[in-house]
């Protein structure tokens, strides 16, 4: 049976279980990751997405389960002091047990003075006025030696933030690719398919996976935001499925990963519509994929 290139789905999903809506437990979080890790799928699973103010209590949680550290990303939503995590960095410096492989939090003008030693930085871009200034900056970092750096944009709704529409995305991706700027995203992506779910609006995992594409392919904005809205399977599917290699890398060095808070959910769609087969994954798929 065909399926997506490997390079399209390695590393895309990353463990957001503690976060809304999922809010588990930390201690459940961890021991589930655990069990991502060592499953079929693990090569699609990222790092374990953790609010870097429950350091200590990860600590007392992470090295339970012994064998390789927990890696994880240490995640300070915007308006947090970026001090809390660098507390957290300086927590987990020299552990055995947990090792921090990125750090994520909302865009500020210092973020360049934070001393993290090229820990890869994913910065949340606003809305607003200082929408294009900080995605400016972000590209600008990429371009700078001694930072590793990307974008970030919030793809479902919270209290906070209105859920954002396709033609918003679809400018976040357009810029992103215009500017050659990796970004991941965030909330929202729990289903492969554009949909309404409980009566509430969600982009798809395949619409953002070829929303890329076309940003990156052609530039048209227009096409861009007509992908995120399809609602067809099958059409989506058989989209996924014509990428090759070299276009699967090219979708992936711009979107790294997402998080989600069930990423067996995703993973489950993508197994029924034939993108992947968790049934024959005689191969790795490639770990090294950016993230």
């Amino acid at each position: 049976m065909s399926t997506a290139p490997p390079a399209l789905l390695a590393g895309l999903i990353d463990d957001a279980a503690v976060f809304p809506p999922g809010n588990a437990p930390l201690d459940v979080a961890v021991e589930r990751h655990r069990g991502h890790r060592e499953a079929a799928y693990a090569g699609l699973v990222g790092p374990l997405l953790v609010p870097a103010s429950d350091v200590g209590a990860l600590l007392d949680v992470g090295g339970a389960g012994g064998g390789a550290p927990l890696q994880v990303g240490l995640i300070a939503r915007p308006g947090v002091d970026p001090s809390v995590v660098m507390s957290a960095l300086r927590r987990l410096s020299g552990e055995e047990s947990v090792e921090a492989v990125g750090a994520e939090l909302g865009w500020f003008p210092g973020w360049r003075d934070l001393p993290v030693d090229r820990l890869p930085l994913t910065l949340e871009i606003p809305r607003g006025a200082d929408r294009d200034r900080a995605l400016e900056d972000v590209r600008a970092g990429v371009d700078e030696a001694g930072h590793v750096v990307q974008a970030k944009f919030r793809t479902g709704a919270t209290p906070t933030w209105e859920w954002p529409d396709e033609v918003e995305l679809a400018a976040f991706v357009h810029d992103c690719a215009r500017l050659g700027v990796p970004f991941k995203l965030t909330g929202g992506l729990h289903h492969a398919v554009r949909a309404d779910h409980d009566g509430d609006p969600q982009h798809g995992v395949l619409n953002v996976l070829l929303a890329v594409h076309a940003a990156a392919h052609d530039g048209a904005l227009m096409s861009v935001e007509s992908v995120l809205a399809q609602r067809d399977p099958h059409l989506l599917t058989a989209a996924v499925l014509d990428l090759d290699d070299a276009a699967a890398t090219r979708v992936r060095s711009l979107l790294t990963a997402y998080g989600c808070c069930e990423v067996t959910d995703p993973i489950g769609e993508l197994d029924a519509l034939g993108i992947l087969d968790l049934d024959d994954l005689d191969h790795p798929l490639d770990e090294e994929n950016p993230s």
